[in-house]
C-alpha cells in the first residue's frame, strides 16, 4: 500500500492541496476527521464513506465531499486508487457544509489526477496555482448525484437505518418501521422526510443502491443482486439502476 497522511499537509497555506493514495482490496481507514474539507475521487475501484449523519458511495466518476471537522471511516471495494484533495472551509468550491456525491466530468477527472502531482506549497500565481484555480471552479458547478443515504437525527430512526444497510430486507414497509419505533405513519412520514430529505421510498431505493455498487463492483452477477434486494427480475432492478444512475448496472462489474 502507498499512503500519503492528509495530516501531513493540514498545516500549508494554500487554499487546497491533493493527494493520491493506493490500497489493497477491503482496506478500511478507521473513524477519523480532517480540518478540512476532503473530496475523495477512485480512479480506480469503489470507496465507501460512512458518517454519524449518513453513508455515501462513490463508483468510478463519482467523488464524496465530505466537510471539515466530519469524523468519517472509509472502506475500499476491490484495489483503490484515490486522487483527493483537501481544501479550506472557506474557500469558494469547498462545496458546502453537508456531504454529497458529485459528479466527475472528465476534465475534472483531469484537474483531480494533476493536483495530485502538485507540489503541496505549490505557486499560487503560477502554473500551479493556475490549475488549482480552475479544479475549484469545476468544483463549485460539479452536479450531485442520488449516491447519499442520510440519517435521521431521530437516534431510534438512525439506528434503524444502519440495521437496513447492514442487512437490506426491500420488502419493509412504511408500517413496519412505524410500528417498530412506536410512532403513528403519518407521525413517521413526516419525521422521516423532514430529518433526510427523502421519501422512504426514495430512502430505500438509494440505500440498495448503495449496497449494490460494491457488490457489482466485486463481481457479482446482477442477477443475484437484484433478487436480494428484492426486485422481482433483473431487468426491473436494472430499471430503477439506470433511472437513478444513467447506466445499467453492469458498467460497474470489473471487465477481464
Amino acid at each position: 500500500m502507498s499512503w500519503s497522511d492528509p495530516a501531513l499537509v493540514e498545516h500549508i497555506d494554500r487554499p487546497i492541496v491533493g493527494i493520491g493514495n493506493e490500497y489493497p482490496p477491503a482496506f478500511e481507514l478507521d473513524w477519523h476527521r480532517h480540518r478540512r474539507g476532503q473530496l475523495l475521487y477512485a480512479a480506480r475501484g469503489v470507496v465507501v464513506v460512512s458518517t454519524p449523519y449518513g453513508a455515501w458511495v462513490a463508483p468510478p466518476e463519482r467523488a464524496i465531499w465530505t466537510p471539515g471537522g466530519v469524523s468519517h471511516s472509509v472502506r475500499m471495494v476491490g484495489a483503490v486508487s484515490t486522487r483527493s484533495v483537501l481544501i479550506e472551509p472557506d474557500v469558494q468550491g469547498s462545496l458546502g457544509d453537508a456531504s454529497k456525491v458529485i459528479q466527475v466530468s472528465p476534465l475534472l477527472r483531469s484537474l483531480l489526477e494533476a493536483a495530485c502531482d502538485i507540489e503541496p506549497e505549490y505557486e499560487v500565481g503560477g502554473r500551479d496555482g493556475m490549475v488549482m484555480a480552475l479544479l475549484l471552479a469545476e468544483l463549485a458547478c460539479a452536479p450531485t448525484v442520488p449516491l447519499a443515504v442520510p440519517f435521521p437525527k431521530h437516534a431510534a430512526m438512525a439506528r434503524k437505518c444502519q440495521m437496513f444497510l447492514d442487512a437490506p430486507t426491500p420488502h419493509d414497509t412504511i408500517d413496519q418501521w412505524s410500528a417498530d419505533l412506536g410512532m403513528g405513519r403519518r407521525a413517521f412520514t413526516r419525521a422521516f422526510r423532514k430529518q433526510t430529505g427523502l421519501s422512504f421510498r426514495a430512502w430505500r431505493q438509494q440505500a440498495c443502491l448503495l449496497v449494490a455498487l460494491p457488490r457489482l463492483a466485486a463481481g457479482e452477477a446482477v442477477t443475484t443482486i437484484a433478487l436480494d434486494l428484492g426486485y422481482e427480475s433483473p431487468a426491473a432492478f436494472t430499471t430503477m439502476f439506470k433511472r437513478l444512475i444513467g447506466v445499467a448496472p453492469s458498467h460497474y462489474r470489473p471487465t477481464d
